[in-house]
């Protein structure tokens, strides 16, 4: 088009757009590219869905010129809106997405490219100025769709677009009228056409398309690619919930601009209830029916982070290739910033409910209130806080809580808690009364009592004497008072040891491999990377610890310490044998690192215990960790560290390192509930300092619940049965964990298709693994459960596990 030409006006809207791409089009092919499936119900209604949402203006509101710029998987966009993924670009103009790519980069935005896009992906990116990301369709050849993948992202594709609502091509009448097939020379670029009918979008569907795609997709995608995975085609908030589930990375509400289900809702009425399933754990997009700015910042309003844009990219391309594409998006940019600026809204992130009318119903819906966005305080980032937030293992037991909210019904041998039959409510008082007679009986007076019952206490805590005393009896530790801390559970003690040890980054924390969560979470928020130690199908190996440790110094960096639980650990229920105890103690001593013995599960197992690791040091080289709470009482909330390793100062002033501990405490808990240690006392002075007479039944009952558990087990699974399938587990001899091996990803996908369609609740070994390990096991808790539900829970277990392991081998 000449200068002079009245064509070569730029347009003022999308409208106008639209307008001068149609003649470009042959009729057929514009009805491929505008038309919707059935009677375009869907795909009026998300055009009618904008235009019932009005703005509210705010005035004089000081905002200044509004910021339109956002951040999506930790990338910059100009503004809150990217190309949506369409096929067949060249059916607009000769370029295709090149030109796409060219103008989406232009205009500092994404684009998706369909997986049927008619320039390959490197040539895509080649062109490229801005981020690619690839939707995918997952063909019943995984292969195919493997490759797609591993093409576009050595290309720089930087995420995947999984479109998860075409198990089949809807049904569109215009296509079907016209019998439309694409012209001669137009197919996929990046899809080898053997054998294939490409030139008929529906009949290729048809017969390549899996039509039994599942939630399992998910942990495949990420299994051959590490680019973050995001889902596009949710309609539904139980869908969005089951994809935070899956572990996506952002979900897109999409109904396929209306060609897939006619009668499907708009795009726009079903955000709010999706953006408050979300409530912000990842980044939620919604395309369809955009075509104003003023639409962009409903949808901001409404909760999404972005929009994507599709038939409008493909007019603009048509009018005037590239220019064209970046010209649609800039004017949709102008338009939303003029739409923010008479709203009084300063950038997309203050985008609130309040821009369209507040509570008001929209699509029959409350508008979610989204605080993440408002301005002032509350306008928090979860990028902007600590890393520790997003790190997958800080999130693990929150999602077995929430699992385990969802379905109540379910049997769950997630809670590695104790058994709540063997405590009766009055014992509290009993107990809080016999402390107040020890103390009055060692001469306290009534307002020493009462200090020691109301006051905070030393921070130290003030039953070190007979926990010590305890220790001595019950475990041949024998150490003076002045080396126990009482913490806030065991988990304090872990947090306090790591902290005192490591001093900074060349400062080595290794652990175990499968490891308690705890340590792992423990030292993530204290920005310590542990360096896992991976056990060996029998159970741990001095000599992989040794390996360990000379790499690490290798690298150079100082190994500290070595966290590990000998006696039915958690996770697996392995126990350590006593040469290994011993040779793990000369090993210590000789490269001169601590242990941190972990040991909640000794007295509530049933038999003769293996000598701890610290009844057998005798070189201060073992920080030995307890708990009161899995042996005695789980509410007090009382552990402790056992920590009478010398320390010397500047002065040559030695000291113990347990005096070190509590001055971190008294700077994170301050000191241990007086009350919660006055009960415990109490328990321990009824028994004088026996723990175990207090743990002799529930030992004998976790250890029946065992026996019942690999009983059950051997029922559901005989030999014949479990060799077939693939399933084995291995046999504690104590403790509350066992380990499970199946024929399939136990992750959290599978997790939830358990509990949901079994009733039962199990924990993914995956979670464990501080580098990695342990995608095909589950662990099951066998402490929480009565027999009856024990054996109701395997049965369901097992009959998931077959349908499971089923749907693998297909």
């Amino acid at each position: 088009m000449s200068a002079t030409d009245p064509a070569a006006v730029r347009p003022h809207g999308l409208a106008d757009y639209a307008a001068r791409a149609r003649p470009a089009f042959e009729p057929d092919v514009w009805d491929f590219l505008e038309g919707g499936a059935g009677d375009e119900r869907t795909l009026a209604a998300n055009l009618a869905a904008f235009d019932r949402v009005p703005l509210r203006p705010r005035v004089l509101a000081g905002r200044g010129t509004p910021d339109t710029k956002t951040e999506i998987l930790g990338r910059g966009w100009a503004a809150p809106l990217a190309v949506a993924p369409m096929a067949y670009h060249t059916l607009a103009h000769p370029d295709g997405e090149n030109a796409t790519a060219r103008g989406a980069g232009a205009a500092g935005v994404p684009l998706v490219v369909s997986t049927f896009a008619s320039r390959t992906f490197e040539d895509i990116a080649a062109e490229a100025r801005g981020p690619l990301w690839l939707q995918v369709y997952c063909f019943r050849d995984r292969t195919v769709t493997r490759r797609l993948v591993e093409r576009a992202e050595r290309a720089g594709f930087e995420a995947l677009v999984l479109t998860v609502d075409t198990p089949r091509l809807g049904r569109r009448l215009r296509d079907v009228r016209n019998g439309f097939r694409l012209p001669e020379g137009i197919g996929p670029a990046n899809l080898d056409g053997t054998g294939s009918d490409f030139a008929s979008p529906s009949a290729h569907a048809a017969t390549e398309f899996d039509p039994a795609l599942d939630w399992s997709v998910i942990s495949w995608l990420r299994s051959v690619s590490s680019l973050p995975v995001l889902v596009k085609g949710i309609l539904a908030p139980d869908d969005a919930r089951r994809a935070l589930a899956a572990g996506v990375d952002g979900i897109v509400v999409s109904n396929h601009g209306g060609r897939q289900l006619d009668g499907a809702p708009a795009t726009l009425d079903v955000l709010p209830e999706i953006a408050a399933a979300v409530a912000g754990a990842c980044p939620l997009l919604v395309d369809g029916g955009v075509r104003r700015g003023a639409d962009v910042l409903a949808a901001l309003a409404l909760g999404a982070d972005a929009v994507l844009i599709g038939r409008p990219v493909l007019h603009g391309l048509a009018v005037a290739g590239d220019r064209g594409v970046e010209d649609v998006l800039a004017l949709v940019t102008e338009e939303l910033t003029e739409a923010m600026a008479l709203t009084g809204t300063g950038s997309v992130r203050e985008a609130g409910p309040e821009l369209v009318g507040g509570p008001e119903l929209v699509g029959g819906h409350a508008v979610p209130a989204r605080t993440v966005r408002g301005p002032g305080p509350s306008a928090l980032r979860r990028e902007d806080l600590h890393g520790s937030v997003s790190d997958p293992v800080l999130d693990t037991m929150n999602f077995l809580n929430e699992i385990t909210t969802r379905y109540p019904d379910a049997v769950s041998f997630a809670p590695g808690r104790p058994y709540d039959g063997f405590f009766d409510t009055e014992q509290i008082f009993t107990y809080l009364r016999r402390y107040v007679d020890h103390l009055e009986g060692q001469g306290a007076t009534p307002a020493r009592v009462r200090s020691a019952l109301f006051q905070y206490g030393p921070a130290a805590g003030q039953i070190r004497e007979l926990i010590a005393d305890s220790l001595r009896k019950d475990e041949d530790i024998d150490v003076p008072p002045e080396a126990v801390v009482v913490t806030v559970g065991a988990q304090e003690a872990m947090l306090l040891a790591i902290r005192a040890l490591i001093r900074g980054p060349e400062d080595v924390l290794l652990v175990s491999s499968p490891c308690y969560v705890g340590i792992t979470g423990a030292a993530r928020l204290l920005d310590i990377h542990p360096t896992a130690v991976a056990e060996a199908e029998g159970g741990f190996r001095c000599a992989d610890l040794a390996a360990a440790i000379r790499a690490e110094r290798a690298r150079g960096r100082r190994p500290r310490a070595f966290y590990v639980i000998p006696d039915h650990s958690n996770p697996s229920g392995t126990t350590m044998p006593l040469e290994t105890r011993r040779e793990l103690l000369e090993l210590a001593a000789h490269e001169d690192i601590l242990l941190i013995e972990d040991s909640p599960y000794r007295l509530v197992s049933p038999g003769r215990q293996l000598p701890t690791l610290k009844s057998l040091d005798r070189a201060h080289r073992v920080l030995h960790v307890g708990s009161l709470s899995k042996t005695l009482f789980p509410g007090a909330r009382v552990g402790f560290a056992v920590a009478d390793q010398p320390v010397t100062d500047a002065s040559d002033r030695t000291g113990l390192l347990a005096e070190e501990l509590t001055k971190i405490k008294s700077m994170v808990t301050v000191n241990t509930s007086p009350l919660s240690q006055a009960v415990v006392a109490g328990m321990l002075l009824t028994v004088d300092g026996r723990a175990s007479d207090l743990t002799k039944a529930t030992a004998a009952y976790y250890g029946d619940a065992m026996r019942v558990t690999l009983q059950a087990l051997e029922s559901a699974f005989p030999h014949s049965r479990r060799a077939a399938l693939g399933v084995s587990w291995n046999e504690p001899s104590g403790g509350f964990f066992l380990s499970v091996t199946v024929p399939f990803r136990a992750d959290n996908v599978a997790l939830t298709r358990a509990a949901e369609e079994f009733g039962v609740i199990w924990t993914p070994m995956s979670y464990f693994y501080p580098e990695g390990g342990g995608e095909n096991s589950l662990r099951l808790s066998v402490s929480y459960l009565t027999h009856d539900q024990i054996e109701d829970g395997i049965a369901r277990l097992a009959r998931f596990v077959s349908q499971e392991a089923a749907r693998t081998r297909t």
